[in-house]
């Protein structure tokens, strides 16, 4: 269906009248035996991961509808983009290809109409992520949403009400939350082993776009195949720039992106959060290099402050580090050269754990011999039997009636936790006390930044206020 503008926005109106009451009788009832049919919004880069790993490359669950504003073959690589990066970088023209009896679309909103999708996911600049997944889950269609959740706080909470009120299974894409190495970590911080937890760090080696830079002057001719006003969607317009915005390098500006920290912080955040139970922090502060109006810093130290758990040595503080910026030099020794990881500073020992595979390490590693070869080694085998995939555990949810484990009432809080952060990198050096349950801080400035704006036009009705 070719995209029209009337035919938007008459999409738009309605989907702004459905009511809540309306919303739960829109889902459909499944058997754990049926097939999904599934819709991929942005299918090129992560989306063709997501797209073929969430149906089983066609095999388990039916890819019905594609869609994606590049329908290029194979779209343009920037020529920053690793090689991994660069290989997945396929966009619509092989995903046609993959699944040629799919529907395909450049406008998500159209695509909607269509009855018979159940769920779909959703992998786009982060800018669109809530309007896309809003407007599904109002819809009744069950969401699976990448990392970072969404681009704001305010985002991060209305995601988590719809999809309270619309009943739906969520799930974000964080997919290191199912992994055996994480799963281990939760074990191995809540059993005491290494005493309560005194302090974290996490970092990445990210980013690898550019950061901390001024807009570029000038235009390039927008390619043909690519909807350029369509990827600007919520935002306001700008001219289209070769390996500027589109692909990848969005991920850097503060009006498309969420920065390194928005990128990895789902990730690597995450083990922190969840083994030990951390609420909202109270504070933050960040340090910078390399300032600028319209993308975040090239490097970061990002200081979060948590209220105590039952897992901490009283409030925690929760470092990040990114650009090149790494944990302090007493411990460089035993995070090694992990580009992506964290470390747990407790009483008695410490934890690193690398991101995306191994096994959490103790350390001294003498004092923890016998626990790290019976103790954990036992974890990772019973987790490492399971065979968790974050794909399948959302899919079978939603056969099943239950919720994923990074569903939104995890995942939301979660996110609004890093977009903390990144308010706090756009203003260095300023100390914010944060307020959750009324989505704010201490400083005028700063409160600004918790909601966007919406161009006209991309306005959605959960969104307002």
């Amino acid at each position: 269906m070719n995209y029209t503008r009337r035919n938007a926005i008459k999409t738009i109106v309605a989907f702004g009248a459905l009511a809540p009451t309306h919303l739960h009788s829109q889902t459909k009832k499944l058997s754990p035996n049926s097939k999904l049919n599934i819709a991929s919004v942005g299918v090129g880069g992560k989306g063709w991961d997501d797209m073929r790993a969430v149906s089983d490359h066609g095999k388990r669950h039916n890819i019905v509808a594609i869609c994606d504003i590049d329908q290029r073959n194979g779209g343009e690589q920037p020529p920053n983009l690793s090689g991994g990066q660069s290989r997945r970088a396929l966009g619509a023209g092989a995903a046609r290809k993959m699944f040629p009896k799919a529907g395909v679309y450049e406008d998500f909103r159209l695509m909607l109409e269509r009855k018979d999708i159940d769920a779909i996911t959703v992998t786009t600049a982060d800018h669109m992520h809530a309007t896309i997944a809003i407007t599904a889950m109002e819809l009744g269609k069950h969401v699976y949403v990448q990392k970072p959740l969404t681009q704001t706080i305010h985002e991060s909470r209305v995601m988590r009400q719809v999809a309270a009120k619309t009943g739906v299974v969520t799930q974000m894409g964080n997919q290191g939350h199912s992994t055996v190495n994480y799963r281990c970590a939760v074990d191995v911080m809540r059993s005491g082993i290494v005493g309560k937890i005194r302090e974290v760090h996490a970092w990445t080696s990210s980013p690898s776009w550019k950061q901390g830079i001024a807009r570029p002057d000038g235009s390039d001719p927008i390619p043909k195949g690519v909807n350029w006003d369509l990827w600007i969607g919520v935002a306001e317009p700008r001219p289209y720039l070769k390996h500027t915005y589109h692909n990848f390098n969005w991920r850097g500006w503060q009006e498309f992106g969420t920065g390194a920290l928005g990128d990895m912080g789902c990730h690597i955040i995450d083990p922190a959060v969840w083994s030990l139970e951390l609420g909202s922090p109270s504070s933050v502060v960040a340090e910078v290099t390399g300032v600028s109006k319209e993308t975040y810093p090239k490097a970061s130290t990002v200081h979060y402050r948590f209220p105590a758990t039952a897992h901490t040595a009283g409030k925690l503080n929760l470092y990040w580090h990114d650009g090149g910026n790494r944990v302090p030099k007493e411990y460089a020794g035993i995070v090694g050269r992990n580009r992506n990881g964290s470390l747990f500073i407790g009483e008695k020992g410490n934890v690193v754990l690398a991101h995306g595979s191994g096994i959490p390490r103790l350390y001294p590693s003498e004092e923890f011999l016998d626990y790290s070869r019976t103790t954990l080694k036992g974890l990772y085998a019973k987790y490492a039997a399971e065979k968790l995939d974050h794909y399948r555990v959302w899919t079978d949810a939603i056969l099943n009636g239950k919720q994923a484990n990074s569903h939104f009432d995890y995942a939301a809080p979660l996110n609004e936790t890093v977009m903390v952060g990144t308010i706090a990198q756009r203003l260095p050096g300023r100390m914010l006390k944060w307020s959750a349950p009324v989505l704010s801080f201490d400083d005028a400035e700063a409160s600004t930044m918790v909601r966007r704006r919406y161009r006209k036009g991309w306005e959605i009705d959960a969104l307002k206020g």
